[in-house]
């Protein structure tokens, strides 16, 4: 069977008559964008608000299993879980749970005293605390950092409780142990765990079936593609694991027509209320274009600026390209698991992008 074989089903949501507009002509437009790429493996959803306007499913999933791929297929996410984290926390907003400019001794008291005095939640979230990468630095020093478990409390000590760097809201830095100290902070005011708020605030509501947060190894997840590099033919696994204390920064899983609907759902339905919808996508470092958990850009797109979620993720071999105009919810969804080259999959997106838009002209 040809590897375009697997064709992702259109008709799986319902189209607003708005959204076929957007999908009435052939998709010889998206095809020919994608068949600039041969060696891509993975899953592309291109929609309207909820509503796929085109879905391809290519390649394989597993290749030592050759099992195909499907467009309702489990990815990691990988950074981009910093983004569904934000959402989390402005939720928390709303229901007057956390405020995000007072200081975090008044939620984490076992915090290290003179940082909890200086940090908020918004310094810890735009990654300008000065918080130290620490919890890299000991993965990389020791692998077996990758498979241990640890409390969140013992994990924030041991990674995220570091000498500042610098004045916390004067410069940017990208530190996942950030998102050690957030998880931290969420789940002692939540009153729960991480993973039980998502699935609360975010799974149940939006109907997101193929996503959740796992941690180790994300090939445990029933449903899950396999990470590798590599030809096919002769592929390595290529898999990063993530602790639980982790989930904030890299524990998020999904498909790629869940990824549309949690978008849509968190930034144009009732998720968040408008405020804490604004202040997710509100850009606090313009040099680096960074919002909370993620980042929110004005870039040329089918020839006109437009402002957009630009979201990108990567763990072990795993790739994420998520791109959403704010103004009328035009979405490009990429999940790879073969460790593609994340500058072409973002080229790749723009071609989608501009199919859509000619198709609407």
């Amino acid at each position: 069977m040809n590897r375009r074989e697997y064709l992702g089903l259109v008709g799986t949501f319902a189209m607003t008559p708005l959204a076929s507009a957007f999908a009435e002509a052939l998709p010889s437009s998206y095809e020919a964008a994608l068949a600039a790429y041969p060696d891509f493996n993975g899953t592309v959803v291109v929609g309207r608000g909820s509503s796929i306007l085109f879905g391809r499913a290519i390649g394989v999933a597993d290749p030592q299993s050759q099992a195909p791929m499907a467009l309702g297929t489990r990815f990691e996410t990988g950074s981009v879980s910093k983004w569904v984290a934000s959402m989390v926390v402005m939720k928390m907003v709303d229901q007057g749970i956390l405020r995000l400019d007072e200081p975090i001794k008044q939620y984490l008291p076992g915090y290290r005293a003179d940082n909890g005095a200086r940090l908020t939640l918004r310094h810890l979230m735009y990654h300008s605390s000065g918080v130290p990468n620490d919890l890299i630095a000991a993965r990389k020093a020791d692998p077996a950092v990758a498979h241990t478990e640890l409390e969140q409390m013992d994990a924030v000590q041991r990674y995220a409780s570091g000498d500042l760097r610098f004045t916390p809201g004067s410069a940017w830095d990208y530190s996942h142990s950030n998102w050690l100290i957030v998880k931290a902070i969420a789940e002692r005011m939540g009153r729960r765990p991480y993973r039980d708020v998502v699935a609360a605030w975010l799974l149940e509501p939006l109907g997101l079936r193929d996503s959740g947060l796992f941690n180790g190894e994300s090939s445990a997840v029933p449903g899950m593609a396999l990470a590798y590099s590599g030809p096919v033919t002769a592929w390595q696994r290529k898999v990063n694991a993530v602790p639980d204390y982790m989930a904030m920064a890299g524990g998020f899983y999904s498909s790629a027509p869940d990824m549309l609907r949690l978008m849509d759902g968190v930034l144009s339905g009732s998720i968040l209320t408008p405020a804490s919808r604004a202040a997710l996508m509100k850009v606090q470092m313009p040099d680096q274009r960074y919002a909370l958990g993620g980042r929110t850009r004005v870039e040329s797109i089918a020839g006109q600026p437009r402002e957009a979620a630009w979201e990108d993720g990567s763990n072990g071999g795993f790739r994420l390209v998520a791109r959403r105009v704010l103004a009328d919810g035009i979405t490009v969804i990429i999940f790879n698991n073969s460790s593609f080259d994340h500058q072409k999959l973002g080229t790749l997106a723009s071609g989608l992008m501009d199919a859509a838009y000619a198709r609407s002209g």
